[in-house]
């Protein structure tokens, strides 16, 4: 009697295996909105984040539904458009590249003279950078300037939307703060497997452990698909505008996520078939783009998570750029959007199996950074010992690795729109990551960071102990990048082992990718310098402290134009979530809200500091 209704069941759900499947999906849709309706109502502006998740969700999956039903429907209704562009190109495309021209000069005037000249000589090292890539270009009579163009383009509009609009600089803060949180809970394991001591030894037992947390959770997120949807998407995009082949759009988008040796596993495939600048792109663009599993690293460094997230997203169209300019395409690239787009989901069975690959993985990573951190910073200390005792042979002992960066780079950091006195400081930054890594970098930018922060001094014995905030931040994007020279062994053995009959080819182009990658991340920062407004410096550090710990209040210019820059450098979300700029303290921004009294800022939701 059991065998027999159990084969009746089976037979049943076999026999409407998918109205099943459908019943079983839309019940829990239903109850995930109705969850989503339920926290809206009860809290919308705590349930914003989810409500804004859920509309983005729902649209691109009726997105990808309609475009998959109707894809050959829709390119007849454009087809007349496209028929009237291609007919009419001619001029057309003078009236566009015209009116940019003018947007553009317009723009730098008004913005200019709000901001002032920093944002006028870092517009100037963008074009100069551009120059420079086209005289050294592989074959300068050859250049495309379509994804040149393009992806400049699409580097200020994601900087326009991030750092000069509310909503824009809001979302990345709240996606840094969220990032920050997330990584935190590394803590649990590190705590229970090296004691309640653990971050005494902060690299080894805080840093480290952050990578295997994150790269179990990517494994997982690439089990379930999402990972690879994403890519696709941000692919697709690049591909569309900017004119660039799949291969090079697909590993340009994995690279926001994934390391420079990851992110060629997504074309496998496809990358002996590549062409030679199609290779040059690939390896540009891990150059210049940093792994969002080291993203926690140096978070945990004190280095600001939405600038990381912010600069780990505009170098991707930024590397495609300059790859096409630095090295055109001369071939005819032999790979369809169809076939890069073909990802695999992995070969986990499970989600478990699929987080403990992930975890696995991360052992060689883990070991990698820490060997390369032990053998970098030795090695650092050993080339300034000899150089120090090479230079007292010519009374001048101060010799070491850091001036002799500080000179080299110091245009390079100069054209970003760094201000000269620190441009010597973070030309010294740009030093560390080329020739060690970047993690050298960022560590010696955060303990900048510090300094400035305990507003102590700014020159003891005649040393520069700290920069602006401006300078910081310039700096922050100018380092997110792969490209350094360690780095340039690994990339070619691994794109060598996935192509092996193209090797020759891989080792020409490696050397040119790096300089692409590194220049890609300084146009970055120059896009950064040019969208950036001018923080409130350390200066009104000295005023705050001078004027409110002292109790006096007087209504001088100097702590007006303060209070003024730090009250539209805050963000506040609502009661007891404000965040103030420049990163000034909580009893500051209070005193300035007693001071100046503004009607655009709640002051009542400021909370009392801890």
């Amino acid at each position: 009697y059991l065998e027999r209704n159990y084969g009746t069941v089976r037979d049943f759900c076999q026999k409407h295996k998918t109205t099943l499947r459908y019943i079983l999906w839309g019940t829990l849709l239903a109850g995930y909105l109705a969850m989503v309706i339920a926290a809206c109502g009860l809290n919308f502006h705590r349930a914003l984040p989810l409500f804004v998740i859920t509309v983005a969700a729902i649209f691109f999956v009726v997105w990808d539904h309609f475009m998959a039903k109707y894809d050959h429907r829709i390119e007849e209704l454009l087809s007349p458009g496209r028929r009237f562009l291609d007919s009419h190109w001619f001029w057309l495309k003078w009236v566009i590249w015209s009116s940019l021209i003018l947007g553009v000069v317009f723009w730098l005037i008004f913005d200019t003279a709000k901001l002032g000249k920093w944002q006028l000589v870092s517009f100037g090292g963008l074009i100069v950078y551009v120059i420079l890539l086209f005289l050294f270009s592989k074959h300068p009579t050859k250049v495309h300037w379509r994804p040149v163009f393009w992806g400049i383009g699409l580097q200020f509009l994601l900087g326009l939307l991030i750092l000069r609009t509310g909503p824009g600089l809001r979302a990345s803060q709240w996606l840094g703060k969220q990032v920050h949180t997330f990584l935190e809970h590394t803590d649990a394991g590190a705590s229970f497997v090296f004691g309640e001591n653990y971050t005494d030894h902060y690299l080894a037992f805080k840093f480290l452990p952050m990578l295997v947390f994150f790269s179990a959770v990517t494994s997982m997120l690439y089990y379930l698909g999402l990972m690879q949807w994403i890519i696709r998407k941000i692919g697709w995009l690049m591909l569309v505008t900017m004119g660039s082949s799949p291969v090079e759009s697909v590993v340009a988008a994995g690279n926001i996520f994934v390391g420079y040796t990851e992110s060629p596993l997504l074309v496998q495939p496809y990358i002996q078939h590549a062409t030679r600048s199609e290779l040059h792109a690939i390896m540009t663009a891990g150059f210049a783009t940093i792994a969002g599993n080291v993203l926690g690293p140096y978070i945990s460094f004190g280095i600001s998570p939405a600038h990381l997230l912010t600069a780990s997203v505009m170098s991707a169209p930024a590397s495609l750029a300059v790859a096409k300019l630095f090295w055109p395409e001369t071939e005819t690239p032999k790979t369809t959007l169809k076939d890069a787009m073909k990802m695999e989901m992995g070969d986990s069975r499970n989600l478990l199996e699929a987080a403990s690959y992930g975890t696995s993985s991360s052992i060689s990573l883990v070991a990698n950074i820490a060997v390369n951190m032990i053998a970098f910073l030795a090695l650092l200390s050993f080339v300034n010992a000899a150089l120090s005792w090479f230079g007292n042979m010519f009374d001048y002992p101060q010799l070491s690795f850091e001036l002799i960066c500080s000179y080299i780079f110091m245009p390079f950091s100069f054209m970003m729109g760094v201000d000269w006195q620190d441009s010597f400081m973070v030309a010294k930054l740009i030093g560390y990551k080329t020739f060690f890594t970047e993690f050298v970098a960022y560590e010696r930018l955060s303990k900048l960071v510090d300094l400035r922060k305990e507003a102590g001094p700014k020159f003891v014995d005649g040393v520069q102990q700290y920069m602006s905030i401006r300078s910081e931040t310039i700096a922050t994007y100018a380092l997110c990048g792969f490209g350094s020279v360690s780095s340039l062994g690994l990339a070619i053995s691994t794109l060598t082992s996935m192509a092996p009959s193209r090797k020759r080819d891989i080792a020409a182009g490696a050397v040119r990718a790096l300089i692409a990658g590194n220049i890609a991340c300084f146009m970055t920062a120059c896009i950064t310098g040019i969208l950036s407004s001018t923080p409130v410096d350390i200066t009104c550090h000295h005023i705050f402290e001078n004027t409110f710990a002292s109790g006096l209040s007087q209504n001088t210019t100097d702590v007006v134009s303060c209070c003024q820059s730090l009250l539209s450098s805050t963000v506040a979300v609502g009661p007891g979530e404000v965040i103030p700029g420049g990163y000034h303290s909580l009893s500051s921004l209070k005193n300035c809200c007693e001071l100046l009294k503004p009607s655009t800022l709640n002051c009542t939701w400021i909370p009392d500091e801890l």
